[in-house]
């Protein structure tokens, strides 16, 4: 066992926050901590790390048990280099590392026995703490959060808020403590990086506490839920999905519970009602014997789920025409530097659309284009007829700071009733008092809500969303899913939230620098469909050529059919070429593999020299197999980098 909580308990001046928090955490186990905003996970986080100490309770912590802790936001202020600031982490082995070559001049000079023997074990420890693969790790880890090469030298101090995050990230990562403690780490990560730090959390030789509100990236990782609600913690074993199908579960048994027993109670207290109206000394008796009996009856509290939404239907006051949007090889340049190019849309009325791809390849650019903000360098664009956009963005920049909430959605909308206001904002978790704090003082979820509330009052029928699950907790995305779920209008969107694509979008457009294209259906889909149409891109078999061979001679066939033949031939010529490439890189993988063999032999067979006293008590002989093992620790760790790289191709 990692670490174990009994009875946390937790009060700022007259709130209680935590009131009875337990559960544990065992070697290797990854484990979800959700609950809503303010419900207190990052305060349990705290405390963890001791940051700050509870009112009761007990915290136990396994022997050596080290903490890595990732903050939602990193203040990381240093004058190196990314690629520096990650390679930090291995400070140690550089220094062992020099001490080696110090201790290598002074074996030259010396000779002595009892150096090389020191030396030997040395360099032992220096390859246990991965000496001479960690800048291969710290590649790996940089290119997996998404940093191209042209950003490693450059100062961290000039990054922006994002890039430091996932740099803060990579060093703890690379640090590898016996329990990471990570804030949303998925913050500035695209779906890229996710996926990658997705395969490195599963694999991770440690245990993981994850608070995210990233319900897809939870559903790929934990195995425990713990939920924070109320003050209190409830475990649950599995993923998110299966917290989610027991919770439900759990809510629905004890709702029955508490109706039966509400039941019962009532019915003895009509019992007891009856017999005093009696007013005979026996049914007096009885009466206060049932009363007794009902005194001891501990009565359950009404089970509650943590401010859940009410259900909110919004239907658009024009209604568009059944083309919303038509794209027209779209394309955006900057300085003779394609953006993207041939970018193809058709969207209908009541469309949900997901549009997907790599931070960087102009998503938010279309939005811009589509909101008469830039111009198409090629290509056009046509809206349909009665079609009126609303625009989410990512700052809330349509929010008036001056304003309180009952305010903003007044001066947008003076029409409405306070009435209707009232229960268009109880539906964004906006309730009795609460409407009129003042915009300057919500938190970047709150401002989100609001947004998302004008949005839908709006008269716009068509919704261009970008990024609208930022910032916001799991119960305001459920909110926002069923606000888009139940519009009647269209809705174009970008996202990096798999599990909310998932739940809203009935058509994935997938984005890049050449083109689009398009998959009717939910995010589980998109990721099928794109595996199964690369392993057929990818296992074109030579039966097929020999098939397409067979054909192309049969020339009476050819004279029938001359235009799907000639189709035909195209495509299977492309086959033919692929399936060319695929061979080449096999080829240059069984190469690599063959090298990286032969190298390793290489190295056991030094080391196996090394321990001869002949060798190790003759210097010249000692100093260069040291040498040469060296060497081909490098040559190894930069063939697994090819080697890494062809893997990817294929």
């Amino acid at each position: 066992m990692i670490i174990s909580c009994n009875n946390i308990k937790k009060t700022f001046v007259d709130k209680e926050v935590l009131k009875n928090i337990s559960f544990h955490i065992e070697d290797y186990e990854k484990v979800a901590l959700i609950g809503n905003n303010g419900a207190g996970k990052t305060t349990l986080f705290k405390i963890l790390t001791k940051e700050m100490y509870p009112d009761d309770g007990i915290i136990t912590f396994s022997k050596d048990c080290q903490i890595g802790y990732l903050k939602q936001n990193m203040d990381l202020s240093s004058d190196r280099t990314v690629y520096d600031e990650l390679v930090s982490v291995f400070d140690e082995v550089i220094a062992l590392e020099e001490k080696l070559h110090e201790m290598e001049n002074e074996i030259a000079k010396t000779s002595s026995l009892d150096l090389i023997h020191a030396y030997d074990k040395m360099r032992g420890e220096f390859e246990d703490r991965k000496g001479y693969e960690y800048k291969s790790l710290v590649k790996g880890v940089l290119k997996g959060l998404g940093f191209d090469e042209s950003v490693y030298e450059k100062p961290v101090s000039i990054l922006s808020g994002g890039q430091k995050n996932r740099v803060a990230l990579g060093k703890l990562l690379l640090q590898e403590p016996t329990l990471l403690l990570l804030d949303e780490p998925t913050n500035h990560l695209d779906i890229e990086a996710i996926e990658w730090l997705e395969g490195f959390l599963r694999n991770y030789k440690g245990a993981v506490l994850i608070i995210s509100h990233d319900r897809y990236f939870l559903d790929k990782i934990v195995t425990k839920v713990v939920h924070v609600e109320f003050g209190r913690s409830f475990v649950y074993n599995g993923n998110y999905s299966d917290y989610m199908l027991k919770s439900e579960k759990e809510y629905e048994i004890a709702m029955k519970h508490f109706e039966k027993q509400q039941k019962e109670i009532a019915h003895q207290q009509a019992v007891i009602s009856k017999l005093k109206q009696f007013n005979r000394e026996k049914s007096i008796k009885r009466a206060r014997s049932r009363e007794k009996a009902l005194e001891k009856i501990e009565v359950m509290d009404l089970p509650m789920i943590d401010n859940k939404p009410m259900q909110l239907t919004l239907t658009p006051r024009i209604t568009s025409g059944n083309d919303v949007l038509f794209t027209d090889h779209l394309g955006k340049s900057f300085d003779d530097a394609v953006l993207f190019e041939n970018m193809n849309l058709s969207i209908k009325k009541g469309d949900k659309v997901a549009l997907v791809g790599p931070n960087g390849v102009g998503k938010t650019t279309v939005f811009r284009m589509l909101l008469g903000k830039t111009e198409p360098t090629t290509g056009s664009y046509r809206l349909g007829s009665n079609v009126m956009i609303g625009y989410y963005d990512q700052e809330h920049s349509t929010l008036d700071t001056s304003n309180t909430i009952m305010e903003e959605i007044q001066s947008a909308f003076p029409e409405l009733k306070n009435g209707e206001i009232r229960n268009v904002l109880a539906a964004f978790l906006f309730t009795g008092e609460d409407v009129f704090k003042p915009i300057s003082t919500l938190s970047g979820g709150e401002r989100g809500r609001v947004a998302l509330a004008k949005i839908m009052l709006s008269k716009a029928n068509f919704l261009i969303l970008d990024e609208p699950t930022n910032h916001l907790d799991i119960l305001s995305k459920e909110i926002l899913e069923s606000a888009i779920l139940n519009y009647e209008g269209t809705v174009l969107y970008v996202s990096h939230d798999r599990y909310f694509i998932n739940q809203t979008a009935s058509k994935i457009v997938e984005m890049s620098s050449t083109g689009t294209k398009e998959y009717l259906g939910d995010y589980d889909y998109y990721t099928e469909k794109k595996k199964e149409l690369t392993a057929i891109s990818a296992s074109t078999s030579d039966s097929s050529a020999s098939k397409h061979l067979s054909a192309m001679s049969n020339t009476s066939s050819i004279a029938s059919t001359s235009e799907p033949a000639s189709s035909a031939k195209l495509d299977r010529q492309k086959q033919k070429e692929e399936q060319a490439r695929v061979r080449r890189i096999q080829n240059q993988l069984t190469k690599v593999e063959e090298a990286i063999s032969e190298a390793e032999d290489r190295v056991s067979y030094i080391d196996e020299q090394l321990c001869l006293e002949e060798v190790y008590s003759d210097f010249e002989k000692s100093k260069d197999f040291l040498q040469e093992k060296e060497n081909l620790s490098e040559q190894i760790a930069s063939l697994y980098d090819e080697w890494e790289t062809l893997s990817e191709q294929l």
